[in-house]
């Protein structure tokens, strides 16, 4: 299964509804795009140095998922299908969602807008 960042957030949260649904999974897939996110709100977090070091953690225990040619085809194909529906999406989630189809896992989020995209399972948790 493919985390967000807003899972990630959850899990170094100690959030134990996102922790029973990744439970059992051997290993997570992190988008490329899902890493720098979250790296990128790090840089303003009091807690910057404890995070980093999970978020290492995390990714050498996971599948660094990046973005080649197969994606590129996957994300023109969803861009399109979402423009044609007039309900976009952020753009990152635009990748996010491409990786999801290329690869065949859910994703692991809140984000219901996930929901719209064609091929793709969203998983959410409650807590």
């Amino acid at each position: 299964m493919i985390l967000d960042t807003n899972a990630i957030s959850a899990i170094f949260a100690g959030d134990e509804g996102v922790a029973s649904v990744i439970d059992g999974a051997v290993r997570h897939h992190l988008p490329a795009i899902v890493l720098g996110e979250y790296r990128y709100g790090l840089k303003r977090s009091r807690k910057r140095r404890n995070l980093e070091l999970l978020l290492d953690r995390l990714e050498e225990q996971s599948i660094v998922l990046v973005i080649d040619g197969v994606t590129a085809r996957h994300y023109a194909d969803v861009r399109e299908a979402l423009r044609k529906q007039g309900r976009p999406i952020p753009e990152n989630d635009v990748w996010i969602a491409a990786l999801a189809i290329q690869h065949r896992q859910p994703i692991v989020s809140r984000d219901a807008h996930f929901d719209v995209v064609e091929g793709v399972k969203r998983i959410s948790w409650a807590g």
